[in-house]
């Protein structure tokens, strides 16, 4: 018996070595952690319980029987994170590059079935070269399977992508069809094809930073939610994420212990400017209506004419999706569209209210929009919003224009309350083109045309520009000062916290992709 403990130890011993003291050295060159390190920072102390440590390949060809390494360059298991269960799997990138094998994507697909199963979160942290070339389509075949579980736990399960390393050609498309994608800068990338295909395809002369790093994901592309100076940030991260997330699509996420005050904000009457075409940064708005200090903004630096994010209100976590007319005068475009639809479906998927913060002209006109689809990307805002059943709560502080005001979750598509300040505008469209089109015949037979459009312009924004027409309808619950909007909204989210809409039977809708 003493014998063969001694062999399960020093199995055991070998599997914790991965590939071996010399490539883990190298490792600590590019100031990266190894795979074990992360998940021992990542959870909570003494919580890990590792899977399938033993395994290895079953490959025979190119001479790879000689080259057993325990574990197959992934390190699978469970553990706790702030004290409530998560599953994990960490790439090894001293192991064959972290390459994936037959046996390497069987033990991940093992782990995303537990967390499925058993309604926990999943993490991924992403160190591999791609395929193990040497395995042929039991690799490509191995990424199938992984596919297919994310889309399977997509909505049931919040599911999170660290990409702490390379991640390239098939390896990428796990985590665009996770929740979030987190990068580390300097030391991780990620694209279908790399700069010597595209060199060969395209003869462009491109580095791997500039085509797939941590900078272009997070501000041209939008594929990386999160950024990080390095990998020990980037965990951090995910533990703070995670603390605004429920375990599954059953939960609502945890809530703080909060005691009510004085919950007046005198700051906030101060913010929006007399000058209506004057922008100021809707992060101010937000940081005095919230919990102090609890914003968790996604997507940051990607499509920043409107914003995203976690915070938390009386001790809940809410979601906020607000437009800023700090950037393009918070008009809604392209990205914006695609941005704030993704945020929206996810905070629905996981009983996360909504909170909308509105500032918006309309949409962003222009041949670049209208030729890259503005309208069907702009269609997924109204979407996402118009499916969205947890308590949707909005707020206008200034303008809400043309279609723009029907998509930022007005009344009509069925949000529960909405709230405007008395600065609101509420209009097809603003007071001088307006004029422009009502008055044309009078504007232009008048003898000082642009006094009389001055004059009209000030007629129709007394009767229109302003949140008084539509509260008369029933379009705004109630016109309310800037300093009670955390107040009311408090209120308010309390009041809908036991929302419960039956949704028509079908097997999915068709939103426009």
């Amino acid at each position: 018996m003493e014998d063969k403990i001694k062999i399960l130890n020093d199995k055991i011993a070998l599997a914790k070595l991965g590939g071996g003291e010399k490539r883990i050295a190298k490792h600590h060159e590019k100031k990266k952690l190894t795979a074990r390190e992360r998940i021992e920072y990542l959870m909570d102390k003494g919580s890990f319980e590792e899977i399938g440590m033993l395994v290895t390949h079953r490959t025979t060809d190119f001479g790879m029987e000689k080259e057993l390494y325990y574990g197959d360059g992934v390190v699978t298991g469970y553990g706790t994170i702030q004290g409530r269960i998560v599953y994990v799997f960490a790439q090894d990138f001293t192991v064959f590059g972290g390459a994936l094998s037959e046996t390497h994507a069987e033990k991940i697909c093992k782990v995303m079935d537990m967390a499925l199963r058993n309604g926990a979160p999943m993490i991924g942290l992403n160190d591999s070269g791609g395929a193990r070339i040497q395995e042929g389509v039991r690799s490509l075949g191995g990424y199938a399977d992984i596919f297919y579980r994310n889309v399977q736990s997509s909505g049931v399960i919040p599911q999170i992508s660290a990409i702490m390393g390379p991640c390239a050609g098939g390896a990428v498309y796990s985590p665009a069809m996770t929740d979030f994608t987190m990068m580390v800068e300097g030391n991780s990338y990620m694209f279908v094809t790399g700069p010597n295909v595209v060199k060969t395809v395209t003869n462009e002369e491109v580095s791997s930073e500039e085509l797939g790093g941590a900078s272009t994901h997070s501000t041209k592309s939008g594929v990386a939610h999160f950024t990080s100076p390095n990998g020990i940030e980037c965990l951090e991260d995910i533990k703070k994420l995670l603390s605004y997330l429920p375990q599954n699509n059953r939960e609502t996420a945890p809530k703080l212990p909060y005691v009510t005050t004085d919950e007046v904000r005198e700051k906030l009457g101060t913010i929006v400017p007399e000058n209506a075409n004057k922008p100021y940064d809707m992060h101010d708005v937000i940081s005095n209506i919230i919990d102090e200090d609890s914003f968790f903004e996604i997507h940051k630096d990607f499509a920043e004419n409107i914003i995203v994010g976690f915070a938390r209100l009386g001790g809940r976590s809410i979601g906020i999706v607000a437009n800023n007319p700090k950037f393009l005068a918070g008009c809604l475009d392209v990205k914006s569209s695609i941005k704030g639809a993704r945020f929206v479906r996810f905070c629905d998927c996981f009983n996360i209210p909504l909170l909308v913060l509105e500032d918006v002209p309309g949409f962003l006109p222009g041949t670049d929009q209208e030729w890259n689809g503005i309208i069907v990307h702009g269609a997924k805002l109204l979407y996402a919003f118009s499916e969205a059943t947890v308590p949707r709560v909005t707020v206008i502080t200034r303008k809400a224009y043309g279609g723009a005001y029907d998509v930022m979750n007005s009344k009509h598509i069925g949000a529960d309350m909405n709230f405007a300040w008395p600065s609101a505008e509420i209009a097809v469209m603003g007071a001088k083109g307006a004029s422009e089109i009502i008055f044309k015949k009078e504007i232009s037979e008048a003898a000082d045309p642009a006094a009389k459009l001055l004059e009209k312009e000030a007629e129709y924004a007394e009767l229109f520009a302003n949140p008084y027409t539509a509260a008369q309808r029933g379009f705004i619950d109630e016109v309310i000062l800037p300093k009670d909007t955390r107040r009311k909204l408090l209120k308010a989210f309390s009041m809908l916290e036991s929302k419960v809409v039956e949704t028509p039977k079908r097997k999915h809708g068709n939103i426009p992709l």
